[in-house]
């Protein structure tokens, strides 16, 4: 039987196994995108695999953390295996968000392995129109 090898492949793999998975202390990066979306920035994060009470959210002042942890599934006694390239442990990332955001009204939805954070901008920060108060007449000056 002929076996193909990708030399990237087991760089990847032997580079995984030196760094190990992340830990709390030193997690690793996790992707993600973000866009605005009318009067919202959303920010979505790649975490598949991880169950929702996995993932932790923070802000403090301006600094939005989002933590995810992959764990092992629970494998019978029988089970050998054979290839293990999917990574676990611990993922995360932060973000400094602008003041003309309102982080009290953020909201998070976890669907199908992606992690979307939808975050309002502020009122104070919406363009608006100043409106004009014309005076009455002309006023002398006395004096």
């Amino acid at each position: 039987m002929l076996m193909r090898t990708d030399p990237f492949r087991e760089l990847d793999r032997m580079t995984q196994q030196r760094v190990g998975p992340g830990t709390w202390s030193k997690p690793s990066v996790m992707p993600m995108d973000a866009y605005r979306e009318g009067d919202e920035y959303v920010v979505a994060f790649d975490v598949p695999d991880v169950t929702a009470d996995a993932i932790d959210i923070d802000v403090e002042r301006n600094m939005l953390t989002v933590k995810a942890e992959r764990r092992p599934t629970a494998k019978a006694d029988n089970v050998k295996m054979e290839l293990s390239e999917r990574p676990l442990g611990v993922f995360s990332r932060q973000i400094m968000l602008a003041d003309t955001l309102d982080t009290e009204r953020i909201q998070a939805d976890y669907e199908a392995g992606v992690l979307t954070l939808r975050i309002p901008i502020a009122e104070r920060a919406k363009p608006r129109k100043v409106s004009i108060s014309a005076g009455s007449g002309r006023k002398e000056i006395s004096g």
